[in-house]
């Protein structure tokens, strides 16, 4: 059933079984000769080409006239029939396309292997348009000469397994045999009709060739179906074949007869008359040629005279375009272009007129045509020839824009713009602008950023292979916050290597970032003008063009609009993605492209637009191709993962830098956010916020990491100078509190980049404060840095650092000194012995003291006001550290003093040579005006090094003088009244000698000495001593008005101002 189904759709060529409608191909298609009835009379039809073929010419026409009169009737669908000699119906189902080609495809095929009746119901099944696609239908049809093999086996027998394709292969060899079997028997069955063709167009054409010629007699020729059949025809290239029987029989004529013979000879029958009508046209060009001409000329010559005077100024318009256009007068060139357009609008018109009445064109008329068709023919090319030029120059305008600030070069594309409207163009003008503006810009952002992160790489890797700075040049670079002159202080923040590659990143930074120069500039403006298209604000001077025809050009369409919008956010996002990279991603390994020429056949961007100011004509980045600068090497430090940090750099210029970067990125990132399509993205406007967070994350570690190894470093700050405004401190604590304070300020513009925030409109709505992760860090690291600042501090007391060999060198002081008498103070100068570790000491504590009382809190308080903590719990943590460290470097200085006194006063009770001689002691002993001389040494030294000290150490020293003598009477059992007298004696110079300086427990002590001396006696000493109380008060007094010059020191300064 299926077959039948098939069968009848091929033979009546439609597509169902049960048509509704008529075939629209059908209508199409050529109509023959037995289709000339009309449709009313769909059972009826002209049976004429049904004509069958007999065995000789006669009898052929004879049955083919004979037929001519016969009606058949037919189906109502026998238009959809193919007749006998119809040659569409060859093959069944044959088609003819919509523009008339006929072709032998048939619409539908069984499989060629057997496995299906309909190869297009099967394709229609995979989902295949084949019924509307006739190539693709067509590459499945094994009747096509575009059937595809592979592709008919990959679709319709995709899921065919391997022996049903095996069977298929043996049903289509079956196929072929059969087909070529039919072939074979159509041949040999009209063998006879074939050579009877070929023979009647031999004799013709022989008959045509010799015509005139001779015929001989004729032969009889047999023709026996054998010889046929191997026989061979060839003709050569004169049209002629093998001679034949009849060919034979004819003989050479001579040329007259021969003259119409189709032949070469003959020109092909044209011979006979052609040297006739030649020889008469020679001879009437002889008489009549130069009378005629003459007149003609003269005519003619008038005319073009009279016409070229009357459009004079249509042959100047070709001269006058060219010279504006040499000019670049824009404005004389469209004036120009608008007057030939005129010229040849009048002569259409002439032209249209002439057509439109149906009457003859004037001579005048004539030649201003052809005279305008001509000028209009120049002014066209010369007009095309400059809008190319222009498209040029507008497409490559960019570059000049962007390095231009004169305000008549930075609107030459509005110029452009204008000239191209005036003359009308297809392409919108303002749409190719900004669609080349938007490539210029992207290719400019990835190239000056590739570029700029290569150059800062490089200086990068010279920098750390540099060496390390020396302690010495860490103190000048630790001391230049607190240079008076601004200048001065930036020029010494860090090494000249390291400055040069900051000053390198800003500029990089700058060039991508910058409002004024800078690509987001051009961004910014680049926007701005397309804002300013899109609102139609800038088309209100742009010209409409003749008749308005560029009126068209004026208003962007919704997808361009959207195509802008989406470029300007993608520029936003690929200067973000930029800057992202360069703080968050670690320093690039290739740096290849710093020896790469630029491609010749890239976008032609200046040089200057496209590399850092830093790097023309510098030979930090010339380089030997064959050595490139090495990686920087790997040592562990803080610094070697950030991109953005030069090796070996300080928090100077860390925090100095940073917060210009900083502040430079803030106001970039600003202006990016206030873009409108980036504005109105939310998803964008939180990538910008992400990228602040970022880069303020990345800096902030980078700072701390290189403030951490300053504040180790801070020790070198002690050059042991007094400082100028207090003689009793060195220079430490106010070159500390300027290092601290030029850090803080530096690291809370980083933290909330308050400049930038105070500088641009809108700025706060993507700066965030910072979180409080950063704020512990910071916090974490001022308290950090302060104790190892101070550990510095004790380790230069301790020991002498020389700053010239980097090397911390330790010697042993003596006592000795005080002894013998030499002291290596000297008041006067600025400079003190730092060999002398008692004078490093008093100081040092000193300065602590400075550093606890004053500068500290200050610090404290600047970190609360520029972070908005407070640090309650730090600052008590600070106060107990200064306190500890006080104490212990307090005690590293009295402590030799302190044995010494011990060892005096202990020898000197010890000794039998205190016991007095006589019964009533006059003199205090030895020991005393010895332990003494060395406190009036002690006084001497602190006051004249660091006189706040003074009344503490000489207190400490006198509480510990009163417990050594305790200490040593203690040693002693029993006293006498002389003993007695003499311990008194003893202990009241001492006590009233130092009595500006005696405390509470010095007053303590002494009573236990009293206590401890009453033991050791008896009652009637007792009694005696309180006899001799009044002559010791005398002795006492001597004593001190004999040693009023020695002990000098001691007395208590009077008031000022009293009497």
């Amino acid at each position: 059933m299926a077959d039948q189904t098939r069968m009848i759709l091929n033979h009546y060529n439609i597509t169902s079984p049960f048509p509704t409608e008529w075939p629209a191909e059908k209508d199409e298609s050529d109509v023959s000769e037995d289709e000339q009835l009309p449709k009313t009379l769909p059972g009826l039809r002209d049976a004429s080409h049904l004509r069958v073929a007999s065995h000789s010419r006669a009898a052929s026409h004879s049955r083919a006239a004979s037929q001519s009169n016969i009606r058949r009737s037919r189906s109502r669908y026998s238009v959809l029939e193919r007749s006998g000699t119809d040659r569409r119906s060859l093959v069944p189902g044959s088609e003819k396309t919509r523009d008339g080609v006929e072709n032998l495809v048939q619409r539908d095929e069984a499989d060629p292997l057997g496995g299906t009746d309909s190869v297009v119901r099967v394709l229609k099944h995979k989902g295949l348009p084949v019924e509307e696609d006739q190539r693709l239908r067509n590459r499945f049809l094994l009747s096509s000469t575009t059937f595809a093999p592979s592709l008919f086996l990959s679709q319709v027998h995709s899921d065919t397994p391997t022996i049903a394709l095996l069977q298929g292969l043996e049903y289509l060899s079956r196929s072929i045999d059969q087909k070529s079997a039919s072939l074979k028997v159509l041949v040999e069955s009209n063998f006879e009709r074939f050579v009877r063709a070929k023979s009647t167009i031999d004799d013709v054409y022989t008959e045509m060739r010799n015509q005139g010629a001779d015929p001989e007699p004729d032969k009889s020729r047999t023709h026996s179906r054998h010889a046929s059949r191997t026989s061979i025809h060839l003709r050569n290239g004169s049209g002629q074949g093998l001679p034949t029987p009849r060919r034979a029989s004819y003989k050479p004529l001579v040329n007259d007869k021969k003259k119409h013979a189709l032949t070469k000879e003959s020109e092909y029958g044209v011979q006979g008359i052609k040297v006739p009508l030649i020889e008469v046209s020679v001879k009437a060009e002889e008489l009549w040629g130069p009378a005629l001409g003459g007149r003609d000329k003269e005519n003619s010559l008038r005319m073009v005279l009279e016409s070229v005077e009357t459009h004079h100024g249509l042959l100047q318009l070709n001269t006058e375009i060219t010279d504006a256009i040499k000019r670049k007068d824009y404005d004389n060139l469209v004036k120009e272009y608008t007057r030939a357009r005129k010229y040849a609008d009048e002569a259409r018109s002439i032209a249209d007129r002439a057509l439109q009445k149906s009457t003859q064109l004037t001579e005048p008329q004539i030649h201003q045509i052809v005279m305008t068709g001509r000028m209009w023919l120049e002014v066209e090319e010369q007009i095309d020839g400059f809008k190319r030029d222009v498209w040029r120059n507008l497409t490559s305008v960019q570059a000049n824009l962007a390095m231009s600030t004169d305000r008549s070069h930075r609107d030459d594309h509005v110029a452009l713009i204008s000239v191209l409207l005036e003359l009308g163009v297809e392409d919108n003008p303002i749409w190719v602008w900004l669609l080349s503006r938007y490539d210029y810009l992207k290719n400019k952002i990835n190239s000056t950023f590739e570029r700029s992160r290569v150059e800062i790489e490089v200086l990068r890797r010279r920098v750390a292979l540099a060496d390390k700075p020396s302690l010495f040049a860490s103190a000048i670079h630790l001391k230049s916050p607190a240079r008076p002159n601004l200048v001065d202080r930036l020029k010494h923040l860090d090494t000249g290597l390291v400055l040069e590659l900051w000053d390198l990143i800003i500029h990089a930074m700058n060039n991508l970032l910058s409002l004024q120069g800078g690509v987001l500039g051009e961004v910014v403006d680049f926007w701005e003008k397309a804002q300013s298209f899109i609102d139609g604000k800038a088309q209100r001077a742009l010209p409409t063009g003749v008749d308005g025809s560029s009126r068209k050009h004026h208003r962007l369409s919704v997808d361009g609009v959207r195509d802008l919008q989406s470029g300007a956010v993608e520029l936003v996002e690929i200067l973000r993605e930029h800057i992202f990279s360069f703080f968050a991603d670690p320093p690039i390994e290739d740096v290849s492209l710093l020896f790469s020429p630029l491609p010749s056949d890239g976008p032609k961007t200046p040089q200057s637009a496209t590399l850092s100011p830093l790097s023309k004509l510098d030979h930090r980045f010339k380089h030997d191709l064959l050595s490139p600068p090495p990686p920087s090497p790997k040592k562990g430090e803080a610094w070697e993962e950030f991109a953005f940090w030069p090796p070996y750099a300080n928090s100077l210029s860390g925090v100095h830098y940073l917060g210009k970067l900083l502040a430079l990125l803030g106001t970039a990132v600003s202006e990016m956010a206030l873009i409108r399509p980036v504005a109105t993205g939310s998803s964008t406007v939180e990538k910008l916020k992400v990228l602040l967070g970022a880069a303020r994350e990345r800096s902030a570690r980078a700072i701390c990491a290189a403030w951490s190894t300053d504040a180790e470093t801070c020790k070198v700050l002690e050059d042991w100078t007094r400082d100028v405004d207090s003689r009793e401190i060195t220079r430490m604590p106010s070159l500390f509190a300027a290092f601290e304070t030029f850090v803080l300020s530096g690291t809370q513009k980083i933290f909330y980049i308050s400049e930038a925030t105070a500088t641009k409109r809108g700025s706060a709505d993507v700066i965030t404060p910072p979180p409080n992760k950063l704020l512990q860090m910071v916090r974490s690291q001022f308290v950090t840095g302060l104790y190892k600042t101070l550990s510095g501090m004790v380790e230069n007391a301790e020991r002498p650092m020389n700053l010239n060999q980097n090397l911390w060198t330790s010697e042993r002081d003596s006592i000795a000194g005080y002894q013998a008498g030499r002291s290596s103070i000297d008041a006067s100068r600025d400079t003190i012995d730092a060999s002398n570790r008692n004078l490093r000491m008093l100081l040092t504590l000193s300065n602590l003291k400075a550093l606890r009382t004053t500068i500290i809190p200050h610090l404290i308080s600047q970190f609360e006001t520029d972070f908005s903590v407070k640090l309650t719990e730090e600052s008590k943590t600070i106060h107990d550290v200064l306190s500890q460290i006080d104490a212990r470097l307090f005690q590293s200085y009295t402590r030799p003093l302190a044995e010494k006194l011990s060892t005096l006063v202990h020898a000197g009770i010890s000794s039998p040579a205190w016991l007095p001689t006589t019964a009533r002691p006059t003199e205090v002993r030895p020991y005393v005006y010895e332990a003494l001389l060395l406190l009036v040494y002690v006084h001497t030294e602190v006051s004249s090094t660091a006189e706040p000290l003074t009344m503490h150490t000489l207190s400490h020293l006198l509480e510990q003088l009163s417990t050594a003598l305790l200490e040593a009477f203690r040693t002693r059992s029993r006293y006498s009244l002389p003993a007695l007298m003499q311990a008194t004696l003893d202990v009241e110079f001492v006590a009233q000698t130092l009595s500006q300086y005696t405390t509470d427990a010095a007053s303590k002590t002494q009573s236990q000495i009293y206590v401890e001396l009453d033991r050791g006696t008896d009652n009637s000493a007792r009694l005696k001593l309180q006899s001799e109380l009044p002559e010791m008060r005398a002795t006492l007094k001597r004593l001190r008005e004999g040693t009023r010059n020695e002990f000098a020191c001691f007395k208590r300064p009077k008031a000022s101002g009293g009497r």
